[in-house]
């Protein structure tokens, strides 16, 4: 396998985690009211890209394979309580 096609299919194994955090942080920015102390939209979008990003290759190393629906349910399970979290929704 060549360069091109491994960055590839490194880019499309964390797109999920991608488009997952880009898209809570926009609806964390919609849906709240920028509360006061939150970060900003950049720093969650990062974090729970991060996380997301851990989280499918532990899912990867566990399962040895890519893309079974536990590792996107658990990814989806974290992303969320960091979202939470980071929105400080508690309060």
């Amino acid at each position: 396998m060549d360069i091109v096609a491994s960055v590839n299919h490194l880019l499309n194994f964390v797109a999920p985690a991608f488009f997952l955090a880009l898209g809570l942080a926009i609806c964390a920015r919609i849906f709240q009211l920028n509360k006061v102390g939150a970060e900003s939209f950049i720093a969650q979008a990062a974090i729970n890209f991060i996380l997301g990003s851990a989280v499918l290759w532990a899912g990867l190393w566990l399962f040895s394979r890519d893309g079974k629906m536990l590792s996107y349910a658990a990814l989806v399970g974290i992303s969320a309580f960091c979202q939470w979290v980071l929105s400080r929704a508690w309060r």
